[in-house]
């Protein structure tokens, strides 16, 4: 495929999955935010698509996608994006993803390395305990009960114009809100990571940046002096960015974003690559 088509829907592994191609050239996988879509990287999609081949996906229960009988998973979505790859014969994308998209983009690496080119995950912190408790609990009162509430937020007027079934809002949010109760920790994940992977946060993001520090001493990074040739970088390729200015809900309009991402998936136009 090349240049922009139409939105399409694809039918993997249980889920009719919708996605748009944008641009030529190699492709990369770009997937959004929890209760957002496609759609939110609007302000930087041309950047992306001048240079790359970008497959904007709309996940389960968001957006174009209407919703399944199963959880909201990142494990379970991670799998989605794994069966579209293979559908569309696309080989080794560079997936990239932010926040809900990031923890996505991390599990389809985690759990199909062959499948992935380089992973870009951010705004995606990898310990439930890496962000403040009262934050926690705000995360643990979305339910199906706010949908009244959220009426008036672009994310609901966005969801109604053009999800299947916009009465399956609150749903949604039951269902968001059941996933962020969970804890989680994929320190050991991280850690066994097989592709070149960049982590990317805000100055001001949900979880401090000394927390994306520690997930890039995970995959040997910060641990040395990285030397005048490079030869001191972490040894898989892996980068860090934490972006200037930027909180958890502008970085993925961010020119910064798109320019930090472009670089890394490009390591023949840098000299990030050990």
């Amino acid at each position: 495929m090349s240049d922009t088509t139409a939105g399409r829907y694809a039918e993997v592994n249980g889920i009719n999955l919708y996605y748009e191609t944008h641009g030529s050239g190699r492709p990369m996988m770009l997937l959004h935010g929890g209760l957002g879509s496609g759609d939110m990287f609007a302000p930087i999609l041309p950047t992306l698509a001048a240079r790359r081949q970008v497959i904007l996906v709309d996940l389960q229960g968001h957006g174009r996608t209407a919703d399944i009988d199963r959880p909201i998973d990142i494990a379970l979505m991670a799998d989605d994006i794994a069966a579209l790859i293979d559908h569309l014969g696309l080989d080794r994308p560079d997936v990239v993803g932010y926040s809900l998209g990031g923890g996505v983009a991390l599990q389809t690496a985690v759990r199909h390395p062959e499948k992935v080119g380089r992973l870009v995950s951010a705004s995606a912190h990898v310990r439930t305990d890496a962000i403040p408790a009262e934050m926690r609990e705000q995360q643990g009162q979305v339910s199906a009960a706010a949908a009244e509430f959220m009426k008036d937020t672009p994310m609901y007027q966005t969801y109604v114009k053009v999800a299947p079934r916009p009465e399956d809002f609150p749903r949604l949010l039951d269902k968001i809100g059941e996933s962020m109760a969970h804890d989680f920790d994929l320190t050991e994940e991280v850690r066994g990571l097989q592709v070149p992977t960049l982590i990317v946060a805000g100055d001001a993001d949900m979880a401090p940046p000394s927390h994306y520090v520690e997930v890039f001493k995970l995959l040997d990074g910060g641990l040395r002096d990285g030397g005048w040739m490079g030869e001191g970088r972490p040894k898989g390729g892996h980068a860090l960015a934490i972006l200037p200015g930027l909180t958890h809900y502008n970085l993925f309009a961010s020119p910064l974003f798109a320019a930090v991402t472009l670089a890394f998936v490009d390591p023949e136009e840098t000299s990030w690559e050990s």
